[in-house]
């Protein structure tokens, strides 16, 4: 967009009563923000939905005065914006209704990866919660998934540093503008972010802290993602805000279950109860029920390669592994239902002892939810 357009799409995005659904239906209405900001109040109170409520104070001078203020923090911090209606504007969050019209950035962010997730939970993790996002992240690690969250305590720190830890990019889905970081203890994990990835925020670099904000944010975490998936949670908190509107999005969610008994553990086995979302077992039930297929990466002369774990020679197997071993070898390739049934194993028994095998070379997933040796 031209530095004009940046303009008056600022300024009426900082009119107090127009949020980013009623700009989106005045832009549709009027062609651009600036025809919006320069239309005939009469002509705007026609459109439906618009009140005078709405318009109060839509063609004060502050705005545009806000608006240069604002383009001139960008330019000094390097700070880039997309347009809802460009094209490298995250396609995901398009289909979003109250997406956000304009969505700064910094970093080298790159959406052509089509696997995006979102990782979310309690800032008070657990020690298992800490080790089943890591062991969570390094399994997908083969799918090359970008990692998305909040960059706050707890759950969303322990998903960046585990993409970082494993190569993959990280977005940092910030509550605040970008000439700030909160928590301010996370200020040294920028740089490595924006190397790896980088930060997302709708907020100006005037808006200040505030709990709304944060709630409002989560729309970004929950939209950019093709499933959203909660590590831990109490029986309220901003990550099941954030499951709730994946939900609304007709997103996937998936919630680590635990013990009734645990504290941390009821906002997710309320979201598997109130079938709002997959209950999380094992890494392997992502992929299997997103069906992702492993990435082709290609090499120098141009053939294709499957970027997975090298087969080990004189590979041990246990005697479970054996046995989904020999019935893979007898079968050819075969889903995980029947995989299952034919070795008389729960599902979810099946499904983690084949990512283990998946680890060690064995087998690989193929697409519609097939296995087969290596």
């Amino acid at each position: 967009m031209t530095e004009i357009d940046l303009l008056y799409t600022l300024a009426l995005q900082h009119v107090p009563n127009i949020g980013d659904i009623t700009a989106k239906r005045l832009i549709g209405h009027c062609g651009s923000a600036e025809a919006a900001l320069k239309e005939k109040k009469e002509r705007l109170l026609k459109i439906d939905g618009i009140g005078t409520q709405v318009l109060k104070g839509i063609f004060d001078d502050i705005h545009l005065k806000e608006a240069e203020k604002e383009i001139d923090f960008m330019q000094k911090y390097n700070i880039e914006v997309t347009y809802f209606e460009d094209t490298d504007y995250p396609e995901r969050l398009k289909h979003c209704i109250d997406g956000p019209i304009l969505l700064f950035q910094t970093g080298n962010i790159d959406l052509k990866q089509k696997h995006i997730i979102s990782i979310v939970g309690t800032r008070k993790i657990t020690n298992n919660g800490i080790a089943f996002c890591e062991k969570l992240v390094e399994s997908l690690k083969p799918y090359n998934p970008i990692i998305v969250s909040g960059f706050a305590y707890g759950t969303d720190i322990t998903a960046h540093k585990s993409a970082l830890k494993n190569n993959l990019q990280t977005i940092g889905c910030l509550a605040h503008g970008l000439n700030q970081i909160y928590p301010k203890v996370h200020k040294k994990y920028m740089r490595d972010v924006e190397e790896n990835g980088g930060f997302f925020s709708d907020f100006w670099s005037t808006d200040v802290f505030d709990r709304n904000n944060f709630l409002k944010r989560n729309r970004i975490i929950a939209g950019l993602s093709e499933a959203t998936i909660v590590i831990e949670s109490a029986e309220k908190g901003g990550s099941l805000v954030t499951a709730d509107i994946a939900h609304s999005y007709n997103r996937d969610v998936f919630a680590v279950p635990g013990r009734t008994t645990d504290k941390l553990s009821l906002g997710c086995n309320n979201l598997v109860k109130y079938q709002k979302a997959h209950m999380l077992t094992t890494p392997l039930d992502v992929p299997y029920i997103l069906n992702w297929e492993l990435e082709e990466k290609h090499t120098s002369t141009g053939s294709a390669t499957k970027p997975v774990v090298q087969k080990q020679l004189f590979v041990e197997l246990d005697d479970t592994e054996k046995l989904i071993y020999n019935y893979l070898k007898e079968n050819d390739k075969a889903e995980l239902d029947m995989i299952a049934l034919g070795c008389y194993l729960p599902i979810f028994k099946a499904a983690s002892i084949l990512l283990n095998m998946e680890l060690k070379g064995v087998v690989r997933p193929l697409p519609g939810k097939l296995f087969e040796l290596t």
